[in-house]
């Protein structure tokens, strides 16, 4: 399975390659009040892939950091429920009581 791995990997790296190659042409980015931006045309589309990524994984961050901070809330709450229920198994069992009312 690692080897289908790595020559699947292989594979598509030969075609970003291919797609590479055949994308080299210089293009003009026109900007705004008559700026202008002449590169690669790889180049481009790889700048806007990268802040396309970077926006994605900043719109989920908040997400992220909202369920972390739930997780934690319910297992502070888990372990004082834990921590009470074995305070009352202790005191049930001092009593001489086999079980809960």
């Amino acid at each position: 399975m690692r080897y289908m791995i790595w020559l699947l990997r292989a594979v598509l790296f030969l075609i970003l390659l291919g797609f590479v190659m055949k994308n080299d042409q210089p293009v003009v980015l026109h900007y705004f009040f008559g700026h202008e931006w002449q590169t690669s045309l790889i180049l481009i589309l790889l700048l806007f892939f990268a802040v396309g990524i970077s926006v994605g994984v900043l719109a989920v961050l908040g997400n992220i950091f909202r369920q972390r901070r739930e997780i934690a809330i319910l297992k502070r709450e888990l372990s004082l429920k834990n921590k009470f229920s074995s305070v009352d198994d202790i005191n049930y069992q001092s009593q001489g009581l086999n079980h809960r009312l």
